[in-house]
């Protein structure tokens, strides 16, 4: 680990005590809440699409460790103006990638924890899906 992962564990501990977006929206178009029961993580992610397809806002809350705290500090600047058929497609490596240091095993559910809540709840607001909370447990 060089340089370029000093300014990235920075930049996760910035998102960690400055976090962006951080709170509730007024009038969502979609909630979900989710948790990693492994480390006690828990994040609630309200997105507002300005028409069908394209979201125009997110906001996270929550508490747990510095990684899904900045995790979906980061991913709720990365969504907007992305459509919901980019968020279903992400999957964990987009999110390392946007973490940009390497994460070991057992933090990996804590690094996705935010981009599976939105996911399901974008998966839930389209009607594919029908769950009142995403875990990370079966991860």
């Amino acid at each position: 680990m060089g340089l370029g992962s000093d300014m990235y564990r920075q930049q996760i501990l910035d998102h960690y005590k400055n976090p962006r977006n951080y709170g509730k929206l007024e009038d969502p178009t979609f909630t979900h809440i989710g948790e990693n029961p492994m480390c006690g993580d828990e994040i609630r992610m309200d997105v507002k699409l300005d028409d069908e397809e394209t979201i125009e806002q997110v906001a996270f809350s929550g508490d747990g460790c510095a990684i899904s705290q900045a995790s979906a500090s980061m991913l709720s600047g990365e969504l907007r103006g992305k459509s919901v058929d980019e968020l279903l497609e992400m999957d964990r490596d987009d999110v390392i990638d946007m973490l940009g240091v390497d994460i070991s095993p057992m933090r990996v559910k804590c690094a996705v924890l935010a981009e599976k809540v939105a996911q399901d709840g974008a998966e839930i607001y389209q009607g594919d899906l029908d769950v009142d909370k995403t875990t990370t447990e079966d991860d």
